[in-house]
């Protein structure tokens, strides 16, 4: 059964992360995520937040994004919405790690982090939509050092 842990909406302002990523903590402390798994998680949702702002709205402060947390029988889901030209799912994809530069690896920690993401077209049919899936029974693993 698919419980909605939490949303908020906020512009695509680098400032306003540090409010998304407080209600994302006190959101899987709620639901009792272990505190390794939720410092992942709020790392990839953030990411993910700051490749909107950066590439979707290219640092325009009227963007806005929307995130949704739901809980569906032990999976947690994040829900990221926005209303930026359209992405091409193909060309979302970490830079070679191997070049030494600053940047570029939110999309590398997502995919490391999360057990599944996808993109799709938000229900209005402009922006994007980007569905971030991690298995609640894995919060009992090990910490991840392979970050």
């Amino acid at each position: 059964m698919e419980k909605r842990l939490g949303v908020t909406r906020f512009n695509a302002i680098p400032a306003r992360l540090h409010e998304m990523r407080s209600m994302l903590t006190a959101t899987l402390d709620a639901v009792g995520c272990p505190q390794h798994l939720r410092r992942l998680l709020v790392l990839a949702v953030n990411e993910a937040c700051m490749n909107v702002i950066q590439h979707g709205y290219r640092g325009d402060p009227a963007g806005e994004i929307i995130l949704e947390i739901l809980n569906n029988n032990g999976e947690l889901e994040f829900r990221l919405t926005d209303f930026a030209d359209t992405v091409d799912p193909a060309k979302v994809k970490p830079r070679p790690l191997d070049e030494i530069r600053p940047g570029g690896l939110g999309t590398y920690f997502i995919q490391r982090i999360m057990d599944e993401f996808r993109f799709t077209v938000p229900e209005s049919g402009k922006g994007n939509l980007l569905i971030m899936k991690k298995r609640f029974d894995k919060a009992n693993e090990a910490p991840s050092h392979e970050l």
